[in-house]
């Protein structure tokens, strides 16, 4: 994926991986991260909850570097075709390139959730993967307007809605973690804004009502998603008054 070939090889045993996934954290060696937190799952793909959330930094952060790189070479390849200089054909390779890389990313946690994750864990481990996924595929589809990509994503977006609105409390921060994505999948992708809107809106307004019954751990999660929420809201609303986008928008905390 890279110039260099990285010479890294990940250890062998379980908690050796655990502590090679928190040093490549630490040195920001994604890459490398996600090569130690995926033998993780091959190992045993129960995962506890932090290994869970160490295998959704690793990805999050593998891909957003692409994803920045994609973004950032989309508006050279605009500008350069606007001045006519010969160049854009230069930059659409480079970003091709790029958004390789962030397909193959993309389809390899998909994957990985689908056949080895999924088949473990209760309901709120089912929320977080089933968002996880959705994540993955509206990843793919912000580079490559992929409409398989983008059904998929809605599939697992409401597959895991549905579970958690069964089996978890409204103020879980997984719950709103997930509600924080769908309503940008429906804001952004789908460009459903309305939809987006009002998940984000009445479940804000829901939990603020439930937050008190949080033990302190989840407590202090759940406020930081929902000051996320809040940020789009108030974003959206600018976009209203101003009759358009700037691109920007929130996610969650992983």
């Amino acid at each position: 994926m890279s110039a260099t070939t990285s010479k890294f090889v990940p250890p062998q045993s379980r908690d050796d991986l655990i502590f090679a996934a928190k040093l490549a954290e630490q040195a920001e060696r994604y890459d490398e991260m996600v090569m130690c937190m995926k033998a993780v799952v091959k190992d045993n793909a129960k995962l506890s909850q932090e290994e869970r959330n160490l295998l959704s930094v690793a990805y999050k952060n593998s891909v957003g570097i692409r994803r920045a790189s994609w973004r950032i070479l989309s508006s050279i390849e605009q500008r350069e075709e606007q001045k006519q200089t010969g160049n854009a054909p230069k930059v659409t390779t480079y970003r091709k390139m790029v958004e390789g890389e962030l397909s193959h990313i993309c389809e390899d946690i998909i994957n990985l959730l689908e056949k080895e994750v999924l088949v473990h864990g209760g309901s709120d481990d089912r929320v977080f993967f089933k968002k996880m996924q959705g994540d993955y595929h509206r990843y793919h589809v912000e580079a490559t307007s992929d409409e398989e990509h983008t059904q998929q994503a809605l599939k697992a977006y409401t597959d895991a809605l549905e579970t958690a609105k069964s089996n978890l409390p409204v103020a879980n921060p997984t719950r709103l973690g997930l509600v924080l994505n769908l309503s940008v999948f429906y804001y952004e992708i789908l460009r459903n804004t309305d939809k987006g809107i009002t998940l984000a809106k009445t479940n804000f307004d829901e939990a603020v009502q439930e937050l008190e019954n949080l033990p302190e751990a989840e407590y202090k999660e759940a406020t930081l998603i929902m000051q996320l929420i809040r940020d789009n809201l108030t974003l959206w609303s600018e976009d209203d008054v101003s009759g358009g986008k700037d691109g920007t928008q929130v996610e969650d905390v992983n």
